[in-house]
């Protein structure tokens, strides 16, 4: 973990992400300025689910083509672009609806590039970090990523209501362009010399390699198969379903809704901690933690949605935060050493675009659910499906391998 290519990582996808937030929260204030309405709000993440799922698809492709670090740093520079373009759109349309509309296309475009970037991330940590450090270096990018969770969207809110938010988009341009100075940076000593008179591999192949990787290999089946089962309960911790919550169950105002969602992300913040001290623990009892994780998190679902005091409800929000990060960082460690780092961005792209779609058609499916049978329905479904893949998790225990450290 003293790299300091991985150093380099780290901290460029943190000012990416930061840089995220606070577009999403700028924009989201410009829109509601403009229109006042929640559609054209929920728009927003809408058209950067399709636009990932899209991108993730296709990602493959570009990366038979050109290499992470590339991809990386053109992801950046491109955003940028995009963003300087979508705030000289703002400035010549004014505030009108047709204003709105081209704010959406230039978020799909954004999420296009951020499509590639991300598994392209994702892949790139296991070439900076000695192989028994793994775990430890996801539980630390983790960890990072939580702490810019937790505090970014009051930061943002706070940005927003003291700039306004056309000035947080121009932040998130800096913030894109020192991100990608940062991946500029990265030394990939696995990053292939390519010749021009070498024959490209075709597009469909290079598109089904990660999905038959993922279907072939039994690890990463049995990996997928519970992030799937995840991916569909945990369209429960959306705006929308936490805000009936809060009104139907809890009774409270809106003010609640931060605050479950604060509670939720010092959970993964406090369970980041717990895997970055724990690290070698944990890859020592990979399938233990899977397993005992997967019903924590199936508890703390069930508690949460069937509980209707409200201090009760963070704390249940917290112990789920706290489950689901012990998990993400055990399989995700799990991954990257059952796969070649030549071969893994092909597996995080059919990952990305797999999850993408999941989860759109998993958020109008329990947004229907939530209509017809009342919020507490959700919960108890989502929380059945996490006991399923708790269940799954014992099953194929045999196939979730503990590291080998020297």
């Amino acid at each position: 973990m003293k790299s300091r290519s991985f150093r380099y990582l780290w901290i460029g996808q943190g000012l990416a992400n930061c840089g995220d937030l606070f577009y999403i929260v700028g924009l989201m204030a410009i829109v509601h300025g403009i229109t006042g309405s929640a559609l054209f709000m929920a728009m927003i993440p809408f058209a950067t689910t399709m636009a990932r799922f899209i991108s993730g698809s296709l990602a493959p492709v570009l990366m038979d083509r050109y290499s992470l670090k590339l991809l990386l740093t053109s992801s950046q520079i491109g955003k940028t672009a995009v963003l300087f373009l979508l705030l000289l759109s703002y400035y010549v349309l004014g505030e009108r609806e047709v204003t709105v509309y081209a704010i959406l296309g230039f978020v799909f475009l954004i999420s296009l590039l951020d499509g590639w970037a991300a598994p392209a991330s994702h892949a790139m940590l296991p070439r900076l970090v000695d192989p028994g450090e793994l775990t430890k270096a996801n539980s630390f990018v983790a960890l990072v990523d939580q702490m810019i969770q937790l505090g970014g969207w009051a930061v943002g809110g706070l940005l927003v209501v003291s700039l306004g938010g056309s000035n947080v988009v121009w932040l998130t341009l800096l913030l894109a362009t020192a991100a990608a100075v940062f991946m500029k940076l990265i030394e990939d000593q696995y990053e292939p010399v390519r010749s021009p008179a070498k024959p490209s591999e075709p597009y469909g192949s290079s598109i089904r390699e990660g999905w038959v990787l993922i279907w072939k290999q039994p690890s990463l089946r049995a990996i997928h198969v519970i992030y799937v089962l995840e991916t569909i309960a945990g369209v429960i911790w959306i705006a929308a379903t936490i805000y009936v919550y809060v009104a139907e169950v809890l009774h409270k105002e809106e003010a609640w809704w931060g605050y479950i969602n604060a509670s939720f992300f010092l959970g993964l913040l406090l369970g980041g901690w717990f895997a970055l001290r724990g690290a070698g623990r944990i890859d020592r009892n990979v399938p233990k933690f899977v397993m005992y994780s997967s019903f924590g998190i199936s508890l703390m679902t069930f508690g949460f949605g069937m509980t209707s005091v409200p201090w009760q409800a963070l704390l249940f929000s917290a112990g789920f935060g706290i489950f689901e990060q012990v998990k993400a960082v055990s399989l995700q460690s799990t991954l990257q050493r059952s796969v070649s780092v030549q071969l893994l961005p092909k597996v995080y792209a059919a990952q990305s675009a797999l999850i993408s779609l999941v989860f759109g058609v998993s958020t109008l499916l329990f947004g229907l659910i939530t209509d017809q049978f009342g919020v507490r329905a959700t919960y108890f479904i989502a929380a059945t499906v996490l006991f399923i893949s708790g269940c799954y998790a014992v099953r194929i225990r045999g196939r979730l391998p503990e590291a080998r450290l020297e």
